[in-house]
């Protein structure tokens, strides 16, 4: 049984409810098909009736939720929860309608604030920062969260590295440029991440274009502190750094460039110095080795609230859902 399979049986023995928001986009209503022939989780679908029957057109949906955001019995409510969430901002009641009925994931994350849903997917069709900021606003940070981060989870066939050619990716969709204490926060989150979806222990390598040493640059230092701080944060945490890719996750290299490491080509864990290796790598991998890529998902959020890449085919939306349904399973504050 495949990765995604595990993690579809896990979503579908304690069903949650995933809201998808995108209503304006074919992909949305092909995954939402899926799921619900699956039974993967319960589908709130927000969207106008027009909107859904002409982006639904074939497709057997009869199973999900729609709630037409114009004429919903709870919308009152949700705009006044969004009024007392955000009325240190100013916002008003008819700023907080408009904001709603304009952006279906403001609705999607009042509607998890209210309980009425475990989590959202959203992105085929917005940006990044469009899919977070309605969480941040209203669902926010998990107690005791540092930071929010993102990551893919990356499933290499034929690959003997990581765990069975599984790995976590991070910051691969969020952090431009992680200080070190940023990074180290990242790190612990990612093997948190990886242990509750892969269920195996968590190998984190911090990686760099240096190995232990080899080479001296201030993007260097960072990835040497950053690892510091992990280590005396997270004594349990098994992580280690700095390390060249191939000195984390190929057993002869790091044998060779780092021989007393805990971590050197054990890795299942990888957390890149920036976003600009992260997005690269990722993509790389995907491409090249055509490995499955689930992301970017979130971490650190009080409710799970998933982004997609706009490339994300219906196939993709199908997984990231089962990931946020297992996420929400574990989310009991």
């Amino acid at each position: 049984m495949g990765f995604i399979d595990v993690i579809k049986e896990r979503a579908r023995a304690d069903k949650k409810t995933i809201v998808l928001p995108e209503s304006m986009d074919r992909r949305t209503f092909e995954a939402a098909e899926q799921i619900l022939k699956e039974d993967i989780a319960n589908l709130i679908i927000i969207g106008t009736p027009e909107e859904v029957a002409k982006n639904s057109e074939g497709l057997d949906i009869s199973k999900a939720t729609i709630i037409d955001p114009n004429t919903y019995e709870k919308t009152q409510e949700y705009i006044d929860l969004f009024v007392e969430l955000r009325k240190a901002k100013g916002m008003t009641p008819e700023q907080a309608k408009a904001t709603m009925l304009k952006d279906y994931a403001y609705y999607g994350c009042l509607m998890i604030k209210n309980g009425d849903a475990d989590g959202l997917v959203s992105g085929a069709c917005h940006s990044t920062a469009d899919t977070l900021r309605p969480c941040l606003q209203i669902i926010k940070t998990k107690p005791g969260t540092k930071l929010v981060s993102a990551f893919f989870l990356m499933v290499v066939p034929n690959c003997e590295y990581g765990s069975n050619g599984t790995f976590v990716f991070a910051d691969s969709g969020l952090n431009q440029n992680p200080n070190p204490e940023e990074l180290a926060a990242i790190a612990k989150s990612s093997a948190e991440s990886f242990e509750l979806l892969v269920q195996e222990e968590p190998i984190v390598a911090m990686l760099s274009h240096s190995s232990m040493g080899s080479a001296k640059h201030a993007d260097v230092d960072k990835v040497v502190e950053a690892t510091k701080l992990a280590k005396e944060a997270y004594p349990d945490l098994k992580v280690d750094g700095e390390l060249q890719l191939d000195a984390a996750i190929v057993p002869s290299v790091g044998s060779s460039k780092a021989p007393n490491s805990p971590v050197a080509g054990k890795a299942n864990v990888l957390v890149f110095p920036d976003l600009d290796a992260g997005n690269i790598g990722y993509k790389l991998v995907q491409r090249l080795a055509k490995a499955e890529a689930y992301g970017p998902v979130t971490q650190g959020i009080a409710k799970p609230v998933n982004d997609l890449s706009r490339g994300c085919s219906a196939e993709d939306i199908v997984g990231v859902v089962a990931i946020t349904a297992v996420q929400a399973q574990t989310q009991n504050y």
